[in-house]
């Protein structure tokens, strides 16, 4: 099989595909690299993306708005909360602004693992990151946070005895009910150190029906996708000490100058960082 012009490998050169790859279902880490104007995607994940657009033209602005609001996440934890160490689950396709460029912008010594399920987000990681000493990339299913803490990798990298960041942006709402997304991140929590911290971000039902209109689309798109309440995203936080300001929308945490603001769908995203005392 010849390698589609979009797929490129870190250098901008043609990489050949992993077999176990399937490149005629749309896949959720292609097409978010789809939307935030990446070139790491394939003409199924370009339609279905397009489609959902069509439905729904917040799909794009919150793709990079959850972006937005990881990024000054990860700007907070490494420049004001003094973390060193940072777990990054389902982190996608690696993009401009990429958390272990962020985080070493700050400090070059930051330690960062990058998790995801997608065979080819582990390919690109892989070539991405070959001279990179503090930064790998592990291929895990964010439902089974077990197999992520106890990777071989993660052990390497993270140090599980002193504070550790855990991002959960854009992934938790990815997990439809049966694999339980709050027992999830419960579990993560007890893994957590005194002093580590969790970021968490997720698609919104903020009583607005556009949002389960929503649910149904990406279920028969991408085959996942589900807006939720602010009481089922806060369980995710219970026992933590929030910062501030809180779980809000977004968009509305800690904004910078290259925050988007209030937005048509501002109310679609919320986001949050909670500390473990």
């Amino acid at each position: 099989m010849s390698v589609p012009e979009a797929w490129r490998g870190a250098h901008g050169k043609p990489v050949a595909l992993p077999a176990e790859i399937d490149i005629t279902v749309p896949s959720v880490a292609r097409g978010y690299d789809y939307a935030l104007g990446g070139k790491n995607n394939f003409e199924v994940d370009r339609i279905a993306a397009d489609g959902l657009t069509k439905v729904f033209p917040g799909t794009v602005p919150l793709a990079l708005d959850n972006r937005a609001f990881l990024r000054r996440g990860v700007r907070y934890l490494v420049a004001e909360a003094g973390i060193r160490q940072i777990v990054d689950i389902g982190s996608g396709l690696p993009s401009a602004g990429n958390v272990h460029e962020i985080a070493h912008e700050i400090d070059p010594q930051v330690r960062v693992v990058y998790v995801d399920i997608d065979p080819i987000v582990l390919a690109h990681g892989r070539a991405l990151l070959a001279d990179n000493n503090t930064t790998t990339v592990i291929q895990a299913d964010a439902a089974d946070p077990r197999s992520i803490l106890d990777h071989p990798e993660t052990r390497q990298f993270i140090h599980p005895d002193e504070p550790f960041a855990v991002l959960m942006a854009g992934i938790l709402h990815h997990l439809p009910d049966s694999k339980d997304p709050a027992g999830v991140a419960r579990y993560v929590k007890e893994r957590m150190s005194p002093g580590s911290y969790l970021l968490v971000s997720n698609f919104l039902d903020d009583d607005d029906p556009r949002a389960r209109e929503m649910d149904a689309k990406m279920e028969s798109v991408f085959g996942t996708g589900r807006f939720r309440t602010w009481v089922e995203h806060t369980a995710y936080f219970e026992g933590l000490e929030m910062v501030e300001p809180g779980l809000v929308y977004a968009n509305e945490w800690r904004p910078d100058e290259l925050a988007d603001g209030e937005n048509e769908w501002t109310t679609f995203l919320s986001g949050g960082i909670g500390r473990k005392a």
